[in-house]
């Protein structure tokens, strides 16, 4: 049975689950059910919708695969394609929050609940401080570029090509990283960090899985440095989150990332070894992505400390909803 809330307890951003429907394996059910709808159920949906697009329209089924195979020669239309099912982590992760919990999905972008504008687009600047704090460690040391990201050769022609990948880089890049933390950043830190009703296990938990996970879906031929960095940027994001009591930080950092990466390669080097990054990598990339993600870690909090930003819900002033079939409790006020 779960245990009530005090009345006189705030959530902080990844203890929201627990204000939600009692059960803490609802949340261990939620993230497995959200992680196979992202990675299996969504990508077989929208494949076969883009598939179908792609052959009405006078593409051969060979063309087609082609097209949106983005493991052995991306296109655009692939790239496209592939930014829309990892956007698409929004919504779903906003259905399984309701459906599992009975929380509204607002409950996922902060704890205020809402998408805090004005502190997003102020921490994009502060992202690019960050970016060049990492760019003047990567002169300092040894290579560390990220495979397909060198900026060691010439630059590459600007073709009908490169202006397709810079539409779809535009446009839908900020929607496919958003995706990625409402999944990662979102449910799965709230889920974690639910299941436990010690403060320093569901911290922990809280931040490492997620960032464990986040690294892990970026497939498994990667490199160990790659790999690290990955979990690397994932542990920084996860703090962010907790520190200020929402997404919107480690979602500005992560579009610029994104953007930095996807725009080196487009200049310097290849969007297919970008994108998979499965190539050799040399450990000094971590000190660089240290500098950049350490020095936003600080910059990031004290904005958030200057604009007054809460990083904690409102008190809950009740106990949690009974489960099925009990009555209701007298006065209880409806759920968040």
């Amino acid at each position: 049975m779960a245990t009530a809330l005090p009345p006189d307890f705030r959530p902080r951003y990844h203890e929201l689950h627990r204000v939600g429907r009692p059960g803490w394996w609802r949340s261990l059910v939620g993230a497995v059910v959200l992680l196979l709808l992202v990675f299996v159920v969504v990508p077989a949906v929208a494949g076969l919708v883009a598939f179908g697009v792609l052959t009405a329209t006078g593409s051969t089924v060979d063309e087609a695969t082609r097209i949106l195979d983005v493991t052995s020669g991306v296109t655009p239309a692939g790239l496209a394609s592939l930014n829309i099912i990892l956007g698409l982590a929004i919504p779903t992760s906003w259905l399984v929050v309701w459906l599992m919990h009975r929380l509204k999905p607002r409950w996922l972008s902060s704890v205020m609940p809402r998408i805090r504008w004005r502190f997003l687009l102020a921490c994009l600047p502060i992202s690019v401080v960050a970016l060049v704090a990492s760019l003047v460690v990567a002169m300092l040391v040894p290579s560390a570029d990220v495979a397909g990201t060198s900026t060691a050769g010439s630059l590459n022609e600007f073709t009908t090509t490169t202006r397709d990948f810079l539409l779809v880089i535009a446009l839908l890049t900020p929607f496919q990283a958003a995706g990625e933390e409402y999944l990662f950043r979102g449910y799965l830190t709230q889920a974690f960090g639910s299941m436990f009703a010690n403060r320093r296990v569901s911290l922990v938990l809280a931040v490492l899985v997620p960032s464990l996970l986040f690294a892990l879906a970026h497939g498994l031929g990667q490199s160990v440095p790659v790999f690290f960095d990955r979990f690397a940027f994932g542990v920084v994001a996860g703090i962010l989150v907790i520190r200020t009591g929402g997404l919107e930080a480690a979602i500005a950092m992560h579009v610029l990332n994104n953007f930095v990466a996807y725009g080196l390669a487009l200049s310097f080097g290849d969007m297919t070894e970008a994108l998979n990054a499965s190539g050799p990598s040399s450990w000094w990339m971590i000190a660089s992505t240290l500098a950049q993600s350490l020095t936003y870690l600080a910059l990031a909090s004290w904005l958030a400390k200057a604009m007054h930003l809460v990083d904690s819900g409102p008190p809950v002033g009740r106990v949690l909803p009974p489960p099925p079939g009990h009555p209701e409790l007298v006065g209880q006020p409806p759920r968040v």
